[in-house]
């Protein structure tokens, strides 16, 4: 034992992140690794640091598995809405929609644009083009870890462009030789986004034939799935799982939940999981606990216009002829489409002209009975006027199925947050104060020790992170305090930017980010790297 070491925390309950029961004990950090003292254990005889976590709960930095802040966090290094609910790892490159790899500049900025309404387009040098270039971009400047998926969108690009077409073998080749190179350089795997274009475009077997790569270098598929598929209930579900067992690999549903219009229950769509798992198959899940949800406002048209990339889609946008197109298509969801009682729950942010601000935090709605325009022409006039950069909050899970998810063994966490416009969604702010509040405080829904495990260890081990995720020796130093008894999420939808309670330390790599609830300003974070991690 060293007379000094850097950070000493002691007094409080040690959940580890296995699962165990919590157990009394200090940690003991030293540069960016941390060791564990029983109370049997002679304590340092100096430290530089310490904190008393009397009464606390002393736990593993929280890791995020789906996050829409790998552009934010360069242009906000801080992170506060992360890092100040306990997060000091997380996901990015989710839903397909990765920033790297790209073949130019250019590239990667018309695709920044496409995508601006989900992952936001701040004012920041694009100076990367490789996985291993953005992950240097964040070691040491940012104040929470964070790892890259690769979106399938990329590897379309890079192959094909950004057309609506099949992948011949020479492009599938060149998809695989584009992901090799990036799970050689650290990617934790690869993402679709079964909804957003060229992604969509893919085929359940371009798809397979991907998964088989990412999983020869250790890397999962994580799927965000195709919506609109049979179905519309299962069949979305199926095809992730089909995906995984037909390549090999391990296979995880992202922002899985329970929607109040599916035509049946949750437990149909948990059984889906369960029975693949009991034939061997290597299948997770995550979910937030929230009732909002938030995307691109582009989500809402017809994936056909986004054909060909950027250019050709605001043409199309601005086509009268391509508009009537899509009101004949949208009246096939229903009548709602056509009044203003379809688009009420549909809340707009992102804007940037001064001209528009005055729909900030706004509905489709609102901006439907004020202009006297339709919704067709709402949402192509307002994407046209802000290259695309508009968000939506709407409705997402169904409070009153939510907690079988939270519970199930095998689901993990992530926040799906968002960070573009004024308001965004409060799962943003508040997901794992919530889930240890609410759900494990209040509801009792799940032990302390087990919700723990979801949201660190359990994390970890789904994306093959040796060394972050447990509290135990020589393990890096991501580590939490949080109180028990006052931990919860006061995010709301109408104030969806208020900082959780009861988060009183957040340590990232051995350095403190977050001391008795105040940010330190220190941005110790680092790109994760699948092999190193």
């Amino acid at each position: 034992m060293r007379d000094s070491v850097d950070l000493l925390i002691t007094g409080g309950t040690i959940v580890d992140g296995t699962g165990a029961p919590g157990r009394p004990g200090s940690v003991v950090v030293d540069g960016d690794r941390l060791r564990l003292l029983t109370s049997g254990d002679e304590l340092p005889a100096h430290a530089r640091d310490t904190v008393d976590a009397g009464g606390k709960v002393v736990a593993p930095g929280f890791i995020d598995l789906h996050s829409h802040g790998g552009l934010q966090i360069l242009a906000e290094p801080r992170h506060e809405p992360k890092v100040r609910q306990g997060v000091t790892s997380e996901i990015v490159g989710v839903d397909g929609n990765g920033f790297a790899p790209f073949a130019s500049r250019a590239e990667l900025e018309a695709f920044v644009e496409l995508d601006s309404g989900l992952d936001g387009r701040p004012a920041i040098d694009y100076d990367w083009l490789s996985v291993a270039d953005y992950l240097r971009r964040l070691d040491g400047t940012v104040s929470v870890n964070v790892g890259t998926l690769v979106g399938n969108s990329q590897l379309r690009i890079g192959a094909m462009g950004w057309d609506d077409a099949p992948a011949g073998a020479r492009a599938l080749d060149r998809m695989a030789g584009l992901l090799r190179e990036a799970m050689g350089d650290g990617a934790v795997g690869l993402s679709s986004g079964l909804d957003y274009p060229p992604g969509s475009y893919a085929s359940t077997d371009e798809l397979v034939a991907l998964t088989r790569v990412a999983g020869e270098h250790g890397g999962i598929y994580h799927s965000h799935v195709r919506y609109p598929l049979g179905d519309r209930f299962l069949d979305p579900f199926r095809e992730a799982i089909e995906i995984g067992r037909r390549a090999g690999a391990p296979s995880h549903i992202t922002h899985f939940y329970h929607r109040r219009t599916y035509p049946g229950g949750p437990e149909q769509l948990l059984a889906l999981v369960d029975d693949a798992r009991a034939t061997g198959l290597d299948v997770t899940f995550d979910s937030y606990p929230s009732e909002w949800a938030s995307t691109r406002l582009l989500i809402q048209l017809p994936t056909w216009i986004q054909a060909g990339g950027v250019a050709p889609l605001k043409q199309r946008l601005a086509d009268s002829a391509a508009r009537h197109r899509i009101r004949t298509e949208l009246a096939t969801r229903g009548a709602a489409y056509a009044s203003t009682e379809g688009w009420a729950d549909v809340r707009l942010g992102g804007f940037r002209r001064p001209d528009l601000l005055r729909w900030e935090a706004r509905t489709v709605a609102d901006v439907m009975r004020e202009t006297g325009q339709d919704a067709v022409d709402v949402i192509c006039d307002l994407l046209l006027a802000e290259d695309l950069g508009v968000s939506q909050v709407t409705t997402g899970p169904w409070l009153p199925t939510m907690r079988p998810f939270i519970a199930h063994p095998v689901g993990l966490v992530g926040t799906d947050a968002t960070f573009v416009g004024d308001k965004p969604a409060p799962r943003t702010y508040g997901s794992f104060p919530r889930i240890l509040g609410q759900f494990v405080r209040d509801e009792r829904l799940l032990s302390l020790e087990e919700a723990v495990r979801k949201m660190t260890g359990g994390a970890a081990a789904r994306l093959g992170l040796r060394q972050r995720g447990i509290l135990r020796d020589g393990a890096f130093a991501d580590v939490v305090v949080f109180d028990p008894a006052t931990v919860r999420s006061n995010a709301t939808y109408d104030e969806p930017r208020r900082f959780p309670d009861g988060i009183e330390h957040v340590i990232v790599n051995g350095v403190p980010v977050i001391s008795g609830g105040r940010h330190t300003g220190a941005t110790p974070g680092r790109g994760i790297r699948l092999g190193a991690d």
